[in-house]
């Protein structure tokens, strides 16, 4: 079980205090998406993927964006129990989507670069290693079922 201070709760809720999730969370998977283009087989049925425009202006995308979002929400909610919290979450990519257990690192290392640019001189290295926790262990939750 992870141990969390308070202030690692406090920095993580700080976090996603200033998170606009329509903007951040689009902003984040198009830049995985174009980043590291395969990971756009995932998306098969979300349309025109064809170039960094078409992902972004995508609202198939975009509403997937906030439901991952949203879904780190919930592990920031039950901070401590996130394996358990996520075991249907592991279950639906490894078993019905198939999804490479890599592009979870991948997608939350592009949404810790649009946090940091949005944030700023505010994402103190403190905040980010708070951050870089809490991220650790959603995507160790999200591979659980892999294993």
């Amino acid at each position: 079980m992870v141990q969390w201070t308070a202030e690692e709760r406090a920095a993580i809720q700080g976090v996603f205090a200033k998170l606009d999730y329509e903007s951040v969370g689009i902003e984040s998977l198009t830049r995985c998406l174009v980043v590291y283009p395969w990971t756009q087989r995932y998306f098969g049925g979300f349309g025109n993927l064809y170039n960094a425009e078409a992902i972004m202006s995508n609202p198939k995308i975009a509403a997937h964006g906030i439901v991952v979002l949203q879904g780190l929400e919930k592990a920031l909610k039950n901070m401590d129990n996130i394996k358990k919290t996520f075991t249907a979450l592991s279950e639906l990519h490894s078993e019905k989507l198939q999804v490479d257990p890599g592009n979870f690192q991948l997608l939350a290392d592009c949404l810790t670069v649009v946090i940091a640019r949005r944030m700023g001189t505010d994402f103190t290295p403190d905040i980010q290693a708070a951050w870089q926790k809490f991220i650790s262990v959603v995507i160790s939750a999200l591979r659980r079922q892999y294993y």
